[in-house]
């Protein structure tokens, strides 16, 4: 969780007209919107492909076809939020065990994991984006959140 230890090359799939806006500065970067996609898995926010240009077209293509369009970015992780840390994994852990017991409280139910086409990612969505807030409320925040996934 160091604050500004790393920076890393970044590859964002998107629709061609977007990232053309992007490029020409007509959409700031500031103006990105959050992803908040049943299928995302580490929260809402931006999503990038860490060093991997090949494996954010596939997404750009599978997304929009012909239209697809990456953007590459250098991104300073700055307060990382990094699942290959056994702190924040920890954290994570904690945090779910929690979102738990406050669901089971209100008689609500956990969301799931699951799909066929796009796999559904709510719980792990919830239990991070969770876990997130509750750092705020503790007086701690990140800017990026890392992870690796098969």
């Amino acid at each position: 969780m160091d604050r500004f230890a790393r920076i890393i090359v970044g590859y964002h799939g998107c629709h061609a007209r977007y990232g053309e806006e992007l490029l020409l500065g007509k959409t700031p970067v500031a103006e990105w919107k959050k992803s908040q996609n049943d299928f995302d898995w580490l929260g809402e926010g931006v999503y990038f492909w860490e060093h991997s240009l090949e494996r954010a077209w596939q997404w750009a293509a599978s997304q929009y076809g012909g239209d697809g369009f990456v953007i590459g970015a250098l991104i300073q992780l700055g307060a990382c939020f990094d699942l290959m840390d056994a702190r924040c994994t920890l954290l994570l852990a904690q945090s779910y065990s929690e979102f738990v017991e406050a669901l089971q409280a209100r008689k609500k139910k956990l969301p799931t994991n699951g799909g066929v086409k796009k796999k559904a990612r709510k719980l792990d969505c919830a239990v991070i984006n969770r876990c997130l807030d509750r750092m705020i409320a503790k007086d701690v925040s990140f800017d990026t959140v890392r992870g690796a996934f098969l």
